[in-house]
Formats: structure tokens, C-alpha cells, sequence
């Protein structure tokens, strides 16, 4: 008689719990056969890359050409957001599916309690059978869980770029961390299902080093005779906006100054942004062909987003942490292969979010998700089902800094509603995003604005009050 073991006993509960699940998801008759093949996951993540640097986001600069073909070929969200826009606490947030008054880790110190880690969505994913990998930056306190995974690349803090291969010779951090990627992918097929995380560095800064962003040398030449434009929102004159305790010894400020302090100095650094972006572009079509060439792409499910956007000077700042569109807003791209050809290429304006990735790399995988997420999966979006969903949502941003004011809000896709928490009275902000994209008129004070300033405080305490209890 044939031993069962633990893994074969929880691959056949998948095998027989998720066949409904896998015809539902094919529109067909729930019940017909239990021959399902649970999805693999493969989760890319990029650190501190705004929403509109990606060629299908319409800039006609930067090239991203794996990207855009992943989106062409997958479901595009084009409203992304970070609830929290800050490395430590948004990955913690992307892990659990919780908002950061929820999961608590505010910090780069604190770690997952051992109950916190068991609820991330790797760790429910090993508990169903998946086998689990995770490469680059872990981000979420200072204790590393390398047993918490099958297959382990993973560092604490920010990491470096320049860095060696196992023959001791150059290789940036991102190409390493594809090879790693594709080492895992080479077994990968006799280990299904699986989720591999990669957690790139790229696009963030090399803080510390006067170069900040350090791309690989072959991409030396790329973009050299291109002029980057600096629009009117990217100069230096609307910092004037703010008040006083916001410009007075401010992070942003400072960061700005060491990037974007003229016109010269704005070319280097945003080239040298792009540069990086574009190493991660070839990284991600080295995955994708890997998929291909092991015979792997027809059942995973790949995924690409990041965990918070970047000012390139926007409102005269650098850096990222406050409420506005350049800072909390991101790229989010979902290529699943079982989807329809009539969804290949959709293009969504639906609100997703980080808290939203957790319970959904679980709702793919037809895995319900705990009762502590609070995400919601966005399946039904992405198989093109008209579902109520979500209209606005709460920000947050908490982080203890001398330099960065506190601030907490709602946005919604019309209206955003921001509130500096630590000032008495709090400083409040109200954007019209329709007519002011980019978040330069506060009406706040407009009293012909006061009955939507109202509806706004209403609604942002009521959405406080719903995440953080």
C-alpha cells in the first residue's frame, strides 16, 4: 500500500475541494470532474515604482516592452494603490492582506509574530501543498523566516546592486535575482503547485551612495541622447503650496535637493530611474520565457506590482510616504493564462490595492482566504464579472520621523480628502481629481467646497473606524 503522505493528502484535497472552483472559473458546470490542476503563482514586485512608468501607462519614453506584452496578454489595472506608502510596512501589509493599523508593523525593526506569519498568504499557500520560494528583499523586520519557505534567496534590509555571482564576477542585484528566479524555475515543474515571490530592489535608491540609482552597466547607453521632460508639476515652485510645519525640515525636501536640484541633475537621476525600471522589464521576460521553454506558462499565474510609487520632483519633493497620486499609486498587471482570450488585454479602472494581493494570490489558487485579511480577491475583476466594488479607500501613513508628517485620508477616483494628523488643528487637504490631476489647488478652505469637505471628514472616519478596530 502506497504511504500518504501529508503533501499527497493536501494535494488531493485541493485536487477534490477546488474542482468546482476550476470549472466555476471556466464556466462550466460545477461537479463535472475533479481533474483540476491547482495555478501556480509567481508574485513580482517592484520597490518605489510609480504608476506611469510603463509604456502600456502611456510613457512613450521608458521601455518596458515584456511589461506592456504582459499586459497585452493579461488584465491591466489602471487605478493601483498602496494604502501605505512606505517599503517595511506596505510589504508587510502585502503579505497579510492587512492595513498597517491592523497588522502593526509601522517600522523597519518590527518582525511577523509567529500567528502573524502563519496568515500570510506564502504560508497558507504552504499549508495547501505549494511548494514556496522567495528571492531579494524581505522588508518586513529584521528577522528573516527562511523556514517559513521551500526554497530561500532572500536578504534583510535594502540590499546592495552591485553585487557577484557564484564565479565571483560582476552582477547587478537584479540580474541575480533573476538567475535565482530562473534556478527555481528549472526544478519548478516537479514541485507544483508552487508561489514564488521576487521581491526586487529596483527601481529603489542606493542610499548612501551619491549615484542613488545604480543600474547595471549595459544599460549605460540607454536613454543618453533622450530629454526627459519636467512638466510644470515637477518644478520646484509648488512646494510654495504647502504651509509652514510641512516645508520646515522636511525628508522629501532634502532628497529632492540631492536629485533634482536642476535641470541637469533631474536628467542623470530620472534616466538613471528608468534604467533600472528597464532591468527589471528584461528580468520579467527572462521569467516569462523560462514559463515557456519548462512548459510551465499554460497553468502559472503571474503577477506584477509594487509596493509604493516615487516622487521624480513632483510638488518639489523626492522620495515618496505622502498621499499623493506620484507616491501611492502603482503599476498592477495580472497574466493568468486560464483567462479567456476575450480578457486578454482588458484594461480596468477598478480601486485595487496592496491589502487586496494576499487575498487574491489565495482566491487564485481557490484557497479562502483567513477572516484576518481584509483584502478583498480580485478574481471576479479579472474573469470580467460585474461585482460591486470598492469606490474609495482609507490611507494611512504613521511612520515615526522627524522629517515626515503623519497624514491619513480617503481617495476615492474623483475626490481625495488629506488630513496631517500631528498638526492642532490637523491640516486638512481636498483635491478635486477630475480637473486637477496632479494636486495643486487645495480646496479645503473653498467655502463653496465646504458640503463635499464635510461628506469627505464623514466618510474618511467612517472608513477609519471599519479597517483599524
Amino acid at each position: 500500500m502506497q504511504k500518504l503522505t501529508r503533501r499527497s493528502f493536501t494535494l488531493g484535497s485541493i485536487a477534490s475541494c477546488m474542482g468546482a472552483a476550476a470549472h466555476a472559473f471556466a464556466g462550466e458546470k460545477a461537479g463535472a470532474s475533479c481533474d483540476y490542476r491547482p495555478p501556480n503563482l509567481i508574485l513580482l514586485l517592484a520597490d518605489d515604482y510609480r504608476w506611469d512608468c510603463l509604456g502600456c501607462m502611456g510613457n512613450g519614453i521608458i521601455q518596458t516592452p515584456n511589461l506592456d506584452a504582459m499586459a497585452g496578454e493579461g488584465v491591466l489595472f489602471e487605478n493601483a494603490y498602496v494604502t501605505t506608502s512606505i517599503c517595511a510596512p506596505s510589504r508587510a501589509t502585502i503579505f497579510s492582506g492587512q492595513y498597517v493599523c491592523r497588522h502593526g508593523i509601522n517600522n523597519f525593526n518590527t518582525s511577523f509574530t509567529p500567528a502573524q506569519l502563519d496568515d500570510t498568504y506564502p504560508a497558507r499557500l504552504r499549508a495547501s501543498g505549494y511548494t514556496t520560494g522567495f528571492i531579494g528583499k524581505y522588508g518586513v523586520g529584521e528577522r528573516m523566516p527562511e523556514q517559513a519557505f521551500d526554497y530561500w534567496r532572500g536578504f534583510g534590509g535594502q540590499g546592495h546592486y552591485e553585487q557577484k555571482d557564484g564565479r565571483g564576477e560582476y552582477r547587478h542585484l537584479t540580474g541575480l535575482q533573476q538567475d535565482q528566479a530562473l534556478e527555481f524555475l528549472e526544478t519548478a515543474g516537479s514541485r507544483e503547485p508552487f508561489c514564488l515571490s521576487v521581491s526586487f530592489k529596483a527601481p529603489h535608491c542606493q542610499d548612501g551612495d551619491p549615484r542613488q540609482f545604480i543600474y547595471d552597466p549595459v544599460y549605460e547607453s540607454l536613454y543618453r541622447d533622450t530629454q526627459i521632460p519636467q512638466p510644470e508639476y515637477l518644478r520646484d515652485n509648488y512646494l510654495e503650496r504647502f504651509p509652514d510645519f510641512f516645508r520646515h525640515d522636511n525628508e522629501a525636501r532634502r532628497r529632492w535637493k540631492l536629485r533634482f536640484s536642476s535641470p541637469e541633475l533631474f536628467q542623470e537621476m530620472v534616466k538613471s530611474y528608468y534604467r533600472l525600471i528597464t532591468g527589471i522589464d528584461d528580468a520579467v521576460g527572462a521569467i516569462r520565457k523560462k514559463l515557456a521553454e519548462t512548459a510551465l506558462d499554460d497553468n502559472t499565474i503571474v503577477l506584477f506590482t509594487a509596493d509604493n510609487g516615487f516622487f521624480l520632483g513632483d510638488h518639489g519633493l523626492a522620495g515618496k510616504w505622502f498621499g499623493y497620486e506620484a507616491s501611492i499609486r502603482v503599476p498592477f498587471i495580472v497574466f493568468d493564462p486560464r483567462l479567456p482570450e476575450e480578457r486578454h488585454g482588458a484594461r480596468l479602472s477598478h480601486i485595487v490595492l496592496n491589502v487586496d494581493i494576499a487575498p487574491s494570490l489565495l482566491g487564485l489558487a481557490g484557497i479562502v482566504p483567513p477572516n484576518a485579511m481584509q483584502g478583498r480577491d480580485i478574481t471576479p475583476l479579472l474573469q470580467g464579472k460585474d461585482i460591486s466594488w470598492r469606490k474609495d479607500f482609507f490611507y494611512e501613513h504613521t511612520f515615526e520621523h522627524p522629517g515626515i508628517p503623519k497624514s491619513e485620508g480617503v481617495i476615492s477616483a474623483e475626490y481625495k480628502y488629506l488630513r496631517y494628523i500631528d498638526q492642532n488643528p490637523a491640516h486638512e487637504e481636498l483635491f478635486d481629481l477630475r480637473s486637477d490631476r496632479h494636486e495643486t489647488i487645495n480646496l479645503a478652505s473653498d467655502p463653496e467646497r465646504r458640503d463635499l469637505l464635510d461628506k469627505m471628514r464623514l466618510r474618511y472616519s467612517e472608513l477609519k473606524n471599519a479597517v483599524c478596530q
